[in-house]
């Protein structure tokens, strides 16, 4: 198994999300919502997170429903990488 191949099937979190942003070079805005129950009230609330995340080649476009992996961090704040379109 090469380097690259074993690199990308180790573990890390997995998530799907919209593309919201693809102005920056190399790198896409990718939002995130999920349901969470509060605590004391038991009613389930969306809450959302918006990751940014590596796009090889400008590949994905603002609305693309995509999935990200976890990845060793690339700068200060990207530590994921678009791994297809869902």
């Amino acid at each position: 198994m090469s380097k690259k191949t074993q690199q990308e099937h180790t573990g890390g979190k997995t998530l799907e999300g919209v593309v919201v942003s693809d102005k920056m070079q190399s790198t896409a805005v990718v939002k995130v919502e999920r349901f969470e129950k509060h605590p004391k009230y038991g009613k389930y609330v969306k809450t959302s997170k918006r990751y940014k995340a590596h796009n090889e080649g400008d590949e994905y476009k603002e609305g693309d429903k995509v999935i990200i992996k976890e990845v060793r961090p690339m700068s200060k704040t990207k530590s994921f990488k678009i791994i297809s379109k869902r």
